[in-house]
């Protein structure tokens, strides 16, 4: 057992937590680190009921470290209806890409046109899980134009294609690849 002050108190919380969660524990590593949040925020919805009964139990109101303004706050949080609405949304968002980063990250590199076919599913994907309603979605409905989102399109083709001549073609071809013209829409292109 650790000296420091702080030690015991954690222990306690984990202890009760786990006793909560029937031993469950709330982080799941992953691979990246974009996985691992992922898969926590996962379980935190899973075991929302565990939690809240927790953050309402007698163990934890009579407690005096409940009482402390950073435990206080996270009562809080955790019995609000809208934090749960946040981790909802956050999870129809996060699952799709999730499913696109575990293609990209694989042992064989697929072909760029099975990265934009994913990407075009994972939109369509969250578009239906928020019913079409673009309020949801779409905080720039010009988001093709928008600067962020197309020079995150471009930093990720450095990185996926390093050969700068490549690069060049496939910003060339883009509106090609988009639209599934000529061969980019072929079996063979999408092999």
């Amino acid at each position: 057992m650790s000296n420091y002050p702080g030690h015991q108190v954690h222990v306690d919380k984990q202890v009760l937590l786990r006793n909560f969660t029937n031993k469950r524990e709330l982080v799941r590593h992953a691979i990246t680190r974009f996985a691992t949040s992922y898969l926590t925020l996962e379980r935190l919805h899973k075991e929302k009921a565990n939690i809240r009964k927790m953050f309402t139990s007698d163990e934890w109101t009579l407690n005096k470290l409940s009482k402390e303004p950073k435990r206080k706050e996270a009562t809080k949080v955790v019995l609000m209806p809208s934090f749960w609405n946040s981790v909802v949304y956050t999870l129809k968002v996060m699952a799709p890409l999730v499913k696109v980063l575990r293609l990209v990250d694989g042992e064989r590199k697929p072909a760029m046109g099975y990265i934009y076919e994913a990407m075009d599913k994972a939109k369509e994907t969250i578009i239906k899980s928020f019913n079409n309603n673009e309020k949801f979605f779409y905080d720039n409905t010009d988001l093709e134009f928008d600067f962020e989102v197309t020079n995150g399109l471009f930093e990720c083709i450095k990185k996926l294609i390093p050969q700068f001549d490549v690069q060049q073609k496939i910003l060339t071809e883009l509106h090609l690849y988009k639209i599934g013209a000529d061969h980019f829409g072929s079996d063979f292109a999408m092999a």
